[in-house]
């Protein structure tokens, strides 16, 4: 209670104007959030409820309203922590060329089933291409093939040729299109591509870490395909034992993929497949933190804008044989994403200090375990505190690059909906261009929070420094660098004065959102619009 009355007096002492955006408050945002007493903000730790808390008493000293549960600040999640068993599990093939057994770990990862202790399942195995199907698309990998009650071996990624977006999406709902054609297991093989972009060495590095899952409030761990019991990925020499025998090979299904606009065809294996694993799970709690700003216009006010970011990191990184003594290992994720919270809180400030007050109602999402797989984001996008209908669109803010003066932004997903024109013509004044994705091979749409609005019909946006100016150095630097690493700190040279104007311009962004006449709205026409909000209005582009 003492910090938290702290926070509020220094911050109400503090004058401020609604168009004051200083690199000094931006800084002291994330010097808090950052600091080593925090350890690293992971999921469900002390330091996340302490960075909780925190963001809950800058909420509270700008005269926000709680928007969490039961008419506070926090909507807690549980969340099922599911961990590899004491014993490995095991993969065993039995084909006509004899039986052969690989441990997770080693030549093949298996994945956590969080509803299951204990799994013990043999099935037949069929190859169905990438995996995918979509009815608007025209795509089906599993024309022509049985599933049900087998495993489906796909290929990893989508079709070249595939727009980034949606190839993205489509390769995030792989195992849900398995499960509606009664498959009971996947396994995922590399094409030529993902092996040169991630070496099994590298995938091999997950294979003893734990996953979470959301609770729902009937007590059981939320899984989008509850159907498909066992899942895992193999490296080369267990795939080719996969295809032995089969009426096409590996390399030549392989070969078929690396075209563009190659789609190997689906087709049965020889071999039947039991998996073997077994899993620990405990439960943690871990808040999302809401603060809410009513719209001034009695006609507007009853739509909400959501601006979002996530609050945890991934903590303090396990000792390794031969660390040196006092070795760093805290995770402070100065950027990623303190950085983001900071832009939000300003934003907050801003707007609630404004002599005129936004038109719209403006929500403040600061999202837990982003870092476990965009779930904080997912809980309340599916659990939400307002109803989903009245939310019209959200900014999501991850990792802004501030290590530069970056003179544009890119707005993953702009294309889609008409939030894409709002955010140029909102930087335009500030000299800040929009410029396209410039690494859609990373398939970012699918990997921030923003995400999980997209798949509940609300148009958004995940909006990031851009790679003008010295920008596609710094990101490069970066991503090798000090993401997911202790060096993620105050001892990186971050521009302070980028930061007020990265939160300047999503200030702009956020009124040009609450003030419109026309709330955002999808494309005609849009694969995402249509997938996701089918009856909602929509623009000519």
């Amino acid at each position: 209670m003492i910090l938290r009355s702290l926070l509020i007096a220094s911050l109400l002492s503090a004058p401020a104007t609604a168009q004051s955006f200083t690199p000094d408050a931006f800084r002291a945002h994330v010097a808090f959030l950052a600091d080593d007493l925090l350890e690293g903000r992971d999921t469900g730790s002390r330091g996340h409820e302490v960075a909780a808390r925190y963001v809950a008493a800058q909420f509270e000293a700008l005269g926000l309203k709680p928007g969490g549960d039961t008419g506070g600040w926090y909507q807690q999640v549980t969340f099922q922590k599911t961990s590899h068993g004491a014993t490995p599990g095991t993969l065993t093939l039995t084909a006509p060329g004899g039986t052969q057994r690989w441990t997770h770990g080693q030549d093949v990862v298996i994945g956590l089933n969080p509803l299951e202790p204990a799994t013990d399942l043999t099935a037949p195995l069929v190859f169905v291409g990438y995996g995918i199907a979509d009815k608007s698309l025209g795509l089906d990998d599993y024309r022509g093939v049985d599933v049900r009650g087998k495993i489906a071996v796909m290929l990893r990624g989508y079709p070249k040729g595939l727009g980034s977006e949606v190839g993205a999406h489509l390769n995030s709902v792989k195992a849900e299109a398995a499960q509606a054609r009664g498959a009971v297991g996947v396994i995922a093989v590399d094409t030529l591509l993902s092996a040169r972009t991630t070496g099994w060495n590298v995938r091999q590095r997950s294979a003893g870490e734990a996953e979470y899952n959301w609770v729902g409030k009937d007590g059981t761990p939320h899984v989008d395909a509850p159907g498909i019991r066992v899942g895992a990925g193999v490296n080369d020499t267990v795939a080719e034992a996969l295809f032995a025998g089969a009426r096409t090979t590996l390399a030549a299904v392989r070969a078929e993929a690396d075209r563009t606009g190659g789609r190997p065809r689906a087709f049965p294996l020889t071999g039947t497949v039991r998996i073997q694993a077994s899993t620990t799970s405990e439960r943690v709690v871990s808040p999302n933190v809401i603060g809410i700003l009513p719209g001034a216009d009695p006609k507007l006010a009853p739509e909400v804008v959501v601006l979002s970011a996530h609050l945890d990191h991934i903590g303090v990184a396990p000792a390794k044989p031969g660390d040196a003594s006092g070795k760093d290992r805290i995770n402070n994720g100065a950027l990623d994403n303190a950085s983001g919270i900071a832009t939000m809180l300003e934003v907050a400030r801003a707007a609630a200090t404004a002599p005129d007050k936004p038109r719209r109602t403006l929500l403040f999402l600061a999202s837990t375990a982003e870092e476990k797989g965009l779930l904080g984001a997912d809980y309340f996008a599916q659990n939400p505190t307002v109803p989903i209908e009245r939310i019209v669109g959200d900014v999501d803010l991850d990792m802004p690059l501030l290590l530069y003066p970056f003179t544009d932004v890119i707005a993953f997903g702009a294309e889609h909906s008409t939030l894409g024109k709002v955010v140029a013509d909102a930087a335009a004044p500030m000299n800040i261009a929009l410029t396209p994705d410039p690494m859609p091979q990373e398939g970012i749409f699918t990997r921030s929070d923003h995400y999980m609005f997209v798949r509940q019909g609300v148009p958004a946006v995940f909006l990031a420094t851009g790679f003008a100016n010295g920008g596609e150095k710094a990101w490069t630097g970066f991503l090798g660098g000090n993401y997911h690493h202790p060096g993620d700190d105050l001892n990186q040279k971050i521009d302070w004065a980028a930061g007020a104007r990265f939160a300047e311009v999503n200030y702009r962004i956020t009124r040009a959102m609450a003030d419109a006449d026309e709330a955002p709205r999808w494309y005609k026409g849009d694969f995402f619009g249509d997938a996701f909000a089918p009856k909602a209005p929509k623009a000519s582009r």
